[in-house]
């Protein structure tokens, strides 16, 4: 048992990679689990989500979830299958959106496997889902909401308290408060300051003695100018017959995009054809958006109060069955088609990929973070060809990066959001490429010049009050 006064962390995901994120939090005889998060990307991350955690799952007491996208909230159903079955807090957002994506994620895994079935393309027989919509549903029926601001107790001496963290809708950072201890602030993911709908993240409470800090962008800064690159890509494609198509995560970023796409309509920039949203999930997540707008939840930008169809382009096509979904490929352009997943892991996207890549009229946009290992980032390097669905497509179509959608908040806004934590809060850096953490950590040191520390996988360390005896 860890001692009174003290806290232990462990590393469980997110160190020297961008997903899977989990950080076990330990005192006075009590675990939290901050996520709990699956890994995507190169296949030897994935593989991981089939290992068992090296924590018995029905020892962990409660799990605190800082936002609902799958890299963060997609192993719970895992975990509540192995033995758990402690309460989840999340914000009233999260919840919301975690009832979409826990469901969909399951769908997923479930389509994965009976196809490789049916193409004999696993060497397990039968291949299994890593987790059935079952297990989704039961792990749908822990999740507690807590408001943002307030401190709650989840177990034993250990308290949290939620903040807006700006990177999604219901996304927030979790400051884990241990009685007669020290104080953690964990950062999920932080969003950008110039959100175009959502406010910007709430800086660190103070007095806090570590902060566990993301680094995806830790590199870098993201370009100014990224509209007029997917303005301009956008109206030369349609200019010359073809179709847009835009791999974009189901939540948030569809959201932004559809937002662009009626302000760039409405200024002239692109003409108004037919913009075709074929992912249910996104079409889910754009109703919980639309609603946090109209009944003014306290995330959403006050001004985007004002027209409550600012998400809804020219033209809007909602795209909900497999049928409908399969007729887009016999469709002629110019049009516009936003389909899920953001990085052409999975989902309806890789079959209109199928269909458009050879297509040199074509354009495939990607906006925001490519994760290596994926079909988003083969595509973002150069590839020829990408293999989908057991075969390898040529690459025609014209491929257009556009980072500056990334609602991860850049390098200089990861430091300035940490430069509100005290000067001696020790720091450790996840959920990064290694290049991106390290060049975060010089970042952190040369600047604020404070002490940074980038975990290992497993990695336990111990937390003390600030000013406490060694």
């Amino acid at each position: 048992m860890t001692p009174t006064g003290v806290a232990d962390l462990t590393f469980l995901g997110a160190t020297g990679s961008v997903t899977g994120s989990k950080v076990l939090v330990e005192a006075g005889g009590a675990r939290v689990l901050l996520d709990c998060g699956l890994y995507q990307g190169h296949k030897e991350l994935r593989l991981r989500n089939w290992s068992r955690l090296p924590v018995e799952p029905s020892s962990i007491d409660a799990v605190v979830v800082s936002h609902a996208h799958v890299d963060h909230i997609g192993y719970l159903p895992v975990l509540v299958r192995d033995g758990f079955s402690g309460p989840v807090y999340v914000s009233p957002g999260t919840a919301a959106l975690a009832a979409i994506v826990l469901p969909d994620a399951a769908h997923l895994a479930e389509e994965e496997a009976e196809w490789a079935n049916r193409a004999g393309t696993s060497r397990h027989h039968p291949a299994l889902p890593l987790f059935t919509r079952e297990d989704a549903a039961a792990a749908l029926t822990l999740l507690r909401t807590v408001p943002t601001g307030r401190r709650d107790a989840v177990a034993g001496p250990v308290s949290v308290e939620l903040r807006r963290a700006g990177h999604i809708l219901g996304a927030t950072t979790v400051t884990v408060h241990v009685d007669g201890g020290p104080s953690i602030t964990y950062s999920g993911d932080l969003g950008r300051s110039n959100h175009p709908l959502l406010l910007p993240p709430e800086p660190p409470p103070a007095g806090v003695d570590a902060v566990v800090l993301e680094s995806t962008y830790g590199d870098r800064d993201h370009e100014p100018g990224g509209l007029e690159t997917f303005a301009d890509a956008v109206a030369r494609t349609l200019a010359r017959g073809g179709v847009v198509v835009v791999p974009a995560f189901a939540v948030d970023r569809t959201e932004v995009l559809l937002l662009h796409l009626r302000t760039l309509q409405d200024a002239g920039r692109i003409p108004r054809v037919p913009v075709v949203v074929d992912s249910p999930m996104a079409l889910a997540a754009l109703g919980v958006y639309r609603r946090a707008i109209e009944r003014s939840w306290p995330e959403p930008r006050p001004e985007t109060h004002a027209d409550p169809d600012a998400l809804v382009p020219c033209e809007l096509e909602q795209v909900r069955t497999v049928e409908a979904s399969k007729a887009l490929n016999d469709r002629r352009g110019p049009f516009i088609l936003l389909s899920a997943s953001g990085m052409a892991t999975g989902g309806r996207v890789l079959h209109h990929l199928v269909r458009r890549l050879p297509d040199r009229r074509a354009t495939v946009i990607l906006p925001g973070f490519q994760a290596p290992g994926t079909r988003g980032r083969s595509l973002l390097d150069g590839a020829d060809a990408v293999k989908m669905l057991g075969r390898y497509v040529p690459v025609r179509a014209e491929i257009v990066g556009v980072g500056a959608f990334s609602v991860h908040a850049g390098r200089s806004e990861l430091i300035d959001w940490l430069a509100g934590a005290p000067d001696d809060a020790l720091t450790y850096l996840v959920h990064g490429e290694p290049e991106s953490r390290e060049a975060l950590a010089e970042g952190i040191r040369t600047r604020l010049h404070r002490p940074v520390v980038r975990p290992r996988l497993g990695e336990r360390v111990r937390i003390v009050p600030t000013g406490a005896p060694a």
